[in-house]
């Protein structure tokens, strides 16, 4: 009975695919795994007028869907932290980016792995890692961190001028959200990633070597 209640824990949060490999093998593919992170965040990024597009919200879930939740979850976090450590820009460590990718990974793993038997169970599943990871981490994490950030650091005009001529307010936090999410256009970035995750992760199924199951 604990043998059967650990190998229920191991599945679900960690993959097949790890699960089938030795412990340094485990460790090769996470590494693996960090540095694609790592180079979705620094080097897959373009700027369309104001709004900042990167396929960082792609990538995390997929990692999370190819190695589980926590397999996942520790791959996002370290490349994040190490594309910081390799070019900060100047700019002082954020861990709130690093936990929001992480967490997203961990949620595209946990609810990828939950069994449904239906028709059509596999976007379902995609519309709960993006309505979930919108709210936890989008929202939740992301924006909550550069909130209270920037409320430290002092607003900036920018932002001040959109929460008073919107709200006719001073900033608070929701009309910060507002201005993140829809005046700088995260919500945009967030809408392509979710449509990039509906083209690729059924293409994960027909990769044999990946022992994807995502019934």
């Amino acid at each position: 009975m604990q043998n059967a209640e650990m190998a229920t824990w191991k599945r679900f949060f960690f993959s097949e695919l790890l699960l089938s490999k030795s412990v340094s093998q485990r460790i090769a593919y996470v590494a693996v795994a960090a540095a694609l992170s790592v180079v979705s965040n620094m080097f897959l990024e373009f700027k369309f007028f104001d709004v900042q597009f990167s396929v960082t919200i792609v990538v995390s879930a997929v990692v999370g869907i190819l190695l589980g939740p926590a397999g996942g979850f520790a791959a996002c976090y370290v490349g994040d932290l190490a594309g910081y450590l390799y070019n900060s820009w100047g700019m002082m460590y954020m861990p709130w980016v690093g936990l929001s990718t992480a967490m997203l990974a961990f949620i595209g793993g946990g609810i990828m792995n939950i069994r449904f038997s239906f028709k059509g169970s596999l976007y379902v599943k995609l519309a709960l890692v993006c309505a979930v990871s919108l709210l936890v981490c989008t929202v939740g994490i992301n924006s909550t961190g550069f909130y209270f950030y920037n409320r430290a650091m002092g607003f900036s005009d920018a932002v001040i001028d959109y929460v008073s001529e919107r709200f006719g307010a001073e900033v608070g936090y929701f009309g910060y959200l507002a201005y993140r999410l829809f005046f700088k256009g995260q919500i945009y970035n967030n809408i392509a990633n979710y449509a990039l995750l509906f083209a690729v992760v059924p293409l994960l199924t027909a990769v044999r070597p990946l022992k994807i199951d995502l019934k």
